[in-house]
């Protein structure tokens, strides 16, 4: 297949890096240091005591790759509206879009099915609908990625859970294609597990609900779940209702699905020891996914009356301190 990773940087290069030492034909849209080292020298992906090794044909003009057969969109949430001109540039006529976004995607509402209720005011992740309009609903597939990763130096990825680097993907209608089909079978190919999915907004809050307390907590202490979550009772306790309120936000839109809290949360359980994506763009001065993975979810709990007194305050925080530095319009 034709493929292109649009956003090549943690999740993106690692994506590209497999698809291509799995034989298909990667191009990749990167910028900046990471760019020069990936024309030169292609992607080189560590992953536990494996080297993956991928060349690709990179740019920062996709003029210069043409259209695709499919489209890994791996760029942050706040990143995408800016990029949308680029991305149509990638596409065919029949050409599927991957949005691997965290938080809420900006195609939510859009083909809801399962009678649930109609989502709150999401305009703020596709301002003045541009993605919709240019990127369209017929060319939209979801994608949620299970993948901690870190650039480790131009060109240079290591992935950090060797034993768990899952993306799903699916319709947002939920209905089987053939085209969904095709990407999961060239990603397992490529040793990355790609389940089945029947129902692609689940699977968004089931990553989501990981993300809203565990990783906003990791932030706003500056330490790895290991070493915040994991040693410190009551940080676990605040992070445990923040998941509930989560949970039960979840529930009110439809979304219902087994979890045992207090087992995920139990003091012997594995807390990851390297840093969340929004900790290490805090630390970087990157633009942080904040709208997507914590003021959209509370818009959903504000529409069904919800109360989220743990999120609110986590939250306020995060926006607070992500404001003072820039990274994010509060």
């Amino acid at each position: 297949m034709r493929l292109c990773v649009f956003g090549a940087g943690a999740i993106g290069g690692h994506m590209a890096a497999r698809l291509s030492a799995a034989g298909h034909q990667v191009c990749v849209v990167a910028r900046g240091a990471n760019l020069a080292a990936m024309r030169d020298k292609g992607i080189t992906l560590r992953t536990g005591d494996r080297t993956i090794h991928g060349r690709v044909q990179a740019s920062d003009n996709p003029d210069d790759l043409g259209p695709q057969d499919a489209v890994l969109v791996t760029a942050k949430a706040n990143a995408l509206s800016p990029a949308v001109d680029a991305i149509r540039v990638l596409m065919g006529a029949q050409t599927p879009v991957v949005f691997v976004q965290n938080g809420i995607p900006w195609w939510y509402g859009l083909r809801l099915t399962r009678n649930r209720p109609v989502p709150p005011d999401l305009s703020a992740l596709d301002p003045g609908g541009r993605l919709h309009r240019t990127i369209g609903e017929a060319h939209t597939v979801g994608g949620v990625v299970y993948s901690s990763n870190e650039v480790v130096a131009p060109g240079v990825v290591v992935n950090h859970t060797p034993q768990r680097n899952i993306l799903v993907v699916g319709e947002i209608d939920d209905q089987p294609s053939s085209r969904v089909k095709a990407l999961r079978a060239a990603l397992i190919e490529a040793g990355v597990a790609s389940p089945d999915s029947d129902d692609i907004r689940t699977n968004v809050w089931q990553k989501l609900l990981r993300n809203m307390s565990r990783s906003t907590l990791c932030c706003l202490v500056g330490e790895t779940a290991h070493d915040s979550l994991g040693k410190s009772a009551a940080l676990r306790e605040i992070a445990k209702e923040g998941t509930r309120e989560g949970l039960r936000i979840a529930a009110s839109h439809g979304i219902a699905f087994d979890y045992d809290i207090e087992a995920d949360f139990a003091p012997g359980s594995l807390f990851p020891p390297h840093k969340p994506s929004i900790l290490q763009d805090y630390e970087r001065g990157r633009p942080m996914e904040v709208e997507a993975l914590l003021k959209a979810p509370l818009a959903f709990a504000r529409a069904a009356n919800v109360p989220t007194p743990t999120l609110d305050t986590l939250v306020t925080l995060i926006a607070h301190r992500a404001a003072a530095k820039g990274l994010f319009a509060a």
